[in-house]
C-alpha cells in the first residue's frame, strides 16, 4: 500500500540536493504516485532540475509527478511536507560579504547579512505556510537551523522539523578505531551544530576506553600522516582537545567548532592547520573553496547529463538510496512506519537545562502519531556553562537582532566577537556591510 503525498521543495535549483532526494523517493515503493513541486527563483536551473527528475523517474519506472514554478504560493498550495533548501543571496553574495569583514579585521568574516536574510526568508516561508497549507510540516534542511526553527517555533504556528547530517560523525570515529559499524550505538544531543556523544558503544559495551586508548597509543602517529579533506574534523587535533575540555566527544559540525566559546582555533591559518590539519579544515580559505569547487564540478556534471538527452541520469545518481532522513520520516509519518531519528524540534523537556521553545538536536520516535523526542537528561555542567549557556545567548542576540531591526543590536553582535579590538572597527565594519551592494534591504531595515 501507498500513500502519495505531495512535497515542495524551496530552493531546489540545488540540482545535486534535488536530484538525490527524486532518487530516494523513486526508490520508496509506500510514496508512489506522489507529487514534488520545485520551486526556485532562478529559471534556468529550475528548468534543468524538472526535465532531470522526469527523465530519472521515466529510467526507473516510478510513479512520481512534477512540477515547476517561480512563485512560492502556488508551490506551497495543498503541500503535505515542504523541504526548505534555499540559501538567500546564495554562495557569491555571502562570499563577498566575507571577504569585506575580512578588510575590517574579522577573519573569514561574521554572519550578519546573510543572517538576517535567512532568517526572512524562514519567517516569511512559515508565515506563508499558515496561511496556504496549515498543516503541513516544514523541514528545514538549510541553515542556520538551530536560530531558523527556533525563530519559526516562537512566531507561527506552523510544525516545524529541522534536519542536518552532523549526527554522522560518529561513523568517522568507528571508522578510525576500525569499528564495525553495524554494532555501534551513540546518542548525541545538543544544538545543532553542538552536539555531544554522551553514548557510545561498541557490542553493547561503552566504547569511550577505546576512544582514550586512542589517543593515548595512535594519535599522534595518525595525525603525522593525515591529510584530510575539509569535511574530515572528527578525529582532528581540535575535537580531541575539545573532548579532553569538556569530557565528551562532539560530533560532526560540532568538531569544527565555529562558536565564539572557543575562539582560539579561529585566530588565523597557522592556528587553523595547527588544530584540523594542512587545509586548515572546512571552515579555511582553501578549505572552503575546495567545498565549493565540488560544488560547481558537481552542477556542471549534472548539466552535460542535461545538455544530452541520450544520456542516463543515473550515471550520475546511481539508484541505491542515500542516508538521508527526510523521506524515510515522512514515510515514517504518513505511512506510521516507526523509526528512529535524529532531529532538530522544540525541546518540550527533552534536553534538561534548555528552554522548552528552544529548539534542541536529540534523538526522535516518528510514527503515524507523530514525532516524540526523547528524553535525554542534562549535559555535563563544564559543557552548560562553557559551551550551551553561552551558545544558546548568541542564539538570542542574533534573534533579538533580526526581530528588532535595531542597528544597536547588530553593533551588539559585533561588540561580542573576539576579533574586536574597537567601537570604530565594528562601526566601520557595520557601514561597510549595510552599503554594499546586494544588501539594500537590511540597510532600510536598519535605518532607524
Amino acid at each position: 500500500m501507498s500513500t502519495p503525498i505531495r512535497l515542495a521543495i524551496i530552493g531546489a535549483g540545488s540540482a545535486q540536493f534535488s536530484l538525490g532526494l527524486v532518487r530516494d523517493l523513486c526508490l520508496t515503493d509506500s510514496l508512489r504516485g506522489s507529487t514534488i513541486c520545485f520551486m526556485d527563483i532562478d529559471q534556468s536551473r529550475l528548468e534543468m532540475v524538472h526535465e532531470l527528475a522526469r527523465r530519472y523517474a521515466a529510467e526507473l519506472g516510478a510513479e512520481l509527478r512534477f512540477e515547476a514554478t517561480m512563485e512560492r504560493e502556488p508551490a506551497l498550495r495543498e503541500a503535505d511536507f515542504v523541504l526548505n533548501t534555499a540559501l538567500a543571496g546564495g554562495h557569491d553574495q555571502e562570499e563577498a560579504e566575507r571577504a569585506l569583514l575580512q578588510e575590517h579585521g574579522y577573519y573569514r568574516g561574521i554572519h550578519l547579512a546573510d543572517m538576517v536574510r535567512q532568517f526572512d526568508l524562514m519567517l516569511g516561508l512559515a508565515r506563508d505556510m499558515e496561511r496556504l497549507c496549515p498543516k503541513a510540516w516544514l523541514i528545514q534542511s538549510s541553515n542556520p537551523v538551530f536560530e531558523g526553527c527556533t525563530l519559526v517555533t516562537r512566531k507561527t504556528t506552523t510544525k516545524v522539523i529541522g534536519l542536518c547530517h552532523g549526527h554522522y560523525g560518529y561513523r568517522e570515529i568507528a571508522h578510525v578505531l576500525g569499528l564495525e559499524l553495524k554494532d555501534v550505538t551513540f546518542e548525541a544531543p545538543g544544538f545543532n551544530h553542538c552536539i555531544w556523544m554522551t553514548h557510545f558503544r561498541y557490542q553493547g559495551r561503552d566504547a569511550y576506553p577505546l576512544i582514550d586508548r586512542w589517543i593515548e597509543e595512535k594519535a599522534q602517529g595518525y595525525w603525522r600522516t593525515w591529510r584530510p579533506r575539509y569535511g574530515q574534523t572528527q578525529m582532528s587535533p581540535a575535537a580531541i582537545q575539545m573532548y579532553q575540555l569538556y569530557g565528551l566527544m562532539p560530533i560532526g559540525d560540532a568538531s569544527r567548532a565555529l562558536w565564539a566559546e572557543v575562539w582560539w582555533y579561529h585566530l588565523d591559518l597557522a592556528a587553523k592547520v595547527r588544530w584540523w590539519g594542512p587545509l586548515g579544515g572546512f571552515d579555511s580559505a582553501e578549505g572552503w573553496q575546495l567545498y565549493l569547487d565540488d560544488l560547481a564540478r558537481n552542477v556542471q556534471q549534472i548539466r552535460e547529463v542535461a545538455s544530452d538527452p541520450r544520456r542516463r541520469v543515473a550515471e550520475v545518481f546511481p539508484p541505491s538510496k542515500s542516508d538521508e532522513q527526510i523521506l524515510p520520516i515522512i514515510d515514517a509519518l504518513v505511512n506510521d512506519h516507526p523509526g528512529y531519528f535524529q532531529v532538530n524540534v522544540p525541546n518540550q523537556g527533552a534536553l534538561q537545562g534548555v528552554p522548552d521553545d528552544v529548539v534542541v538536536e536529540v534523538p526522535a520516535m516518528i510514527d503515524g502519531k507523530g514525532i516524540r523526542p526523547l528524553a535525554v537528561g542534562r549535559l555535563p555542567k563544564r559543557i552548560m556553562l562553557g559551551v550551551m549557556w553561552p551558545r544558546l545567548l548568541e542564539a538570542e542576540r542574533r534573534l533579538a537582532a533580526f526581530l528588532s531591526g535595531d542597528r544597536r543590536d547588530l553593533m551588539q553582535l559585533l561588540l561580542a566577537d573576539h576579533r574586536t579590538r574597537t567601537w570604530e572597527q565594528a562601526e566601520e565594519a557595520l557601514d561597510a556591510l549595510l552599503t554594499m551592494p546586494g544588501n539594500e534591504a537590511m540597510a532600510r531595515y536598519y535605518a532607524k
